[in-house]
């Protein structure tokens, strides 16, 4: 696979949208959903050339034609530090612009003083419960998965909601079986909820992974085989 920047020590010098590395999104099943992106450290400068720093969300829509390569980001907002806006609206409009065009997608975007509250779970990692209870979310601590591109380990929460009863053994063994499997992150959960939608093809099914940050950004991916989703932009550690 071929970046602009994941994987490179020096990078061409390009500048604005240019930066950003669209990557062809795999579909593996018909789901939906969208991938939160927090940035913790955005920065820009206001009209007094005063630095303001904010914490952005971006949600793209499982939909789009592509991802946004993780580096490339980061180096595209990380450039903002040093231009100055009017107001909070027109520094979001412009990144808005720019992403929706890269990634071929109605792109929303916002900034936030806190997040969501995680949701009460039920702990797979320690249940001595056979099975899993319907409606009831679980939750998955440890999940690991490799970088295709850097062959970097990363790790995340994975969450679960099912209509229906799971085996906790075999749902532990399936998450596991990712330990050295390289995707992206988007990739991850999309072949999670593919394989229990697979199993379960008449039940509601979604999944959402909660990936530790990386460069001061986070990636959380969620699919749902229902239109309007369970999950939302919460954090286990609201700081």
């Amino acid at each position: 696979m071929k970046t602009k920047h994941l994987g490179k020590n020096k990078t061409k010098p390009l500048t604005g949208y240019k930066i950003l590395d669209p990557i062809e999104r795999i579909r593996s099943s018909e789901s939906h959903g969208y991938d939160f992106w927090n940035a913790y450290e955005f920065s820009y400068l206001d009209l007094n050339k005063q630095p303001t720093l904010k914490v952005l969300e971006i949600k793209i829509p499982a939909s789009s034609s592509f991802i946004i390569e993780s580096k490339s980001l980061k180096l595209y907002l990380n450039s903002f530090y040093k231009k100055t806006f009017s107001s909070d609206t027109d520094v979001l409009q412009k990144i808005k612009k720019d992403l929706s065009k890269v990634s071929t997608a109605k792109i929303e975007l916002k900034f936030i003083k806190k997040f969501q509250v995680e949701p009460k779970s039920l702990n797979l990692n320690t249940t001595k419960r056979k099975y899993t209870k319907k409606n009831y979310p679980i939750c998955f601590d440890g999940f690991r998965s490799i970088c295709p591109v850097t062959s970097q380990p990363d790790f995340a929460k994975i969450y679960i909601l099912s209509s229906t009863k799971i085996e906790t053994k075999w749902l532990r063994t399936l998450l596991s079986s990712f330990k050295e499997s390289g995707e992206f992150h988007e990739q991850c959960i999309e072949n999670i909820f593919s394989k229990l939608n697979k199993k379960f093809p008449n039940e509601n099914i979604e999944v959402c992974g909660r990936f530790l940050r990386r460069g001061g950004i986070d990636i959380n991916p969620i699919r749902s085989s229902k239109k309007i989703l369970f999950f939302k932009n919460f954090r286990a550690f609201n700081q």
